[in-house]
C-alpha cells in the first residue's frame, strides 16, 4: 500500500493519496485545495485516482472535489448523514462500508461528533481520522452539528483498534504529523476526558 499525506489548502489541512502497488489505482482522502499537487503526486507515484472520500462536509475538506473530479473523473463519497453538506458527491456512506481500491479495501467507521457524518477510514493498520482525532487532540464540536459527547464516544470506539494503528490526522495541528492510538492514549489532551487515558 502506497500513502502520501499531502499539506494542502489553508488551513493546515492534510491531503491523503492512497493507492494499491499492484494496480496503480488510487484513492483521495479531503482534497482541501491545491489540486494540481496531489495531481502531480498521483503522476509521479504512477497513480491513477478512481475515488474521492470526503471525512466530513466542512469545506476545508471538500474544496478541491469538484477540480480533482473534473480531471480524474473519480467519484465521489461522503457519509449519508453528511450528504447535505455536499450535494454533488456521488454516493453516500454509511458505518461499516467497505472501499475497494484495487487489491486494497478500507473500513469505514462512522465517528460522529465534530459532524453529524463524520467518518474515519481503517486499512491494514493505519488510520485516517479527518477531524475526529488529532495529534494530541480532538476534532472542535463547537460549530453546527457538532456535539462533544458524542465525539468522545466515537473516539472511544477508535480506541479499541489495536495500539500500534498509525494514526493520520485531517490537520497538521500536532507536534507531529502522524501518531498512534498508544501515543494518543498517553499524551492527548482530551484523553482523560474520554475514557481513553493510559499512564505510562
Amino acid at each position: 500500500m502506497i500513502i502520501k499525506q499531502l499539506e494542502v489548502g489553508t488551513m493546515d489541512n492534510f491531503c491523503y493519496l492512497i493507492g494499491c502497488q499492484a494496480t496503480r489505482k488510487a484513492l483521495v482522502i479531503d482534497p482541501s485545495g491545491d489540486v494540481a499537487a496531489i495531481l502531480a503526486a498521483a503522476a509521479h507515484a504512477n497513480l491513477v485516482i478512481e475515488t474521492i472520500v470526503n471525512t466530513h462536509g466542512h469545506g476545508d475538506h471538500t474544496a478541491g472535489n469538484a477540480a480533482l473530479k473534473s480531471q480524474t473523473g473519480a467519484r465521489i463519497l461522503i457519509h449519508a448523514e453528511d450528504a447535505g453538506t455536499y450535494p454533488q458527491a456521488d454516493d453516500h456512506l454509511q458505518d461499516n462500508d467497505r472501499i475497494r481500491i484495487g487489491d486494497i479495501t478500507l473500513k469505514v467507521i462512522h465517528t460522529p461528533g465534530h459532524t453529524p457524518g463524520g467518518i474515519c477510514l481503517y486499512v491494514e493498520g493505519h488510520l485516517f481520522t479527518g477531524d475526529t482525532l488529532f495529534v494530541g487532540d480532538s476534532g472542535r464540536t463547537d460549530l453546527p452539528g457538532g456535539h462533544r459527547p458524542t465525539l468522545g464516544a466515537s473516539i472511544r470506539r477508535l480506541m479499541e483498534l489495536p495500539d500500534e494503528t498509525v494514526v493520520w490526522p485531517g490537520h497538521d495541528y500536532g507536534p507531529t504529523p502522524s501518531s498512534t492510538l498508544a501515543w494518543e492514549k498517553r499524551h492527548n489532551v482530551n484523553a482523560r476526558e474520554y475514557g481513553y487515558y493510559v499512564a505510562d
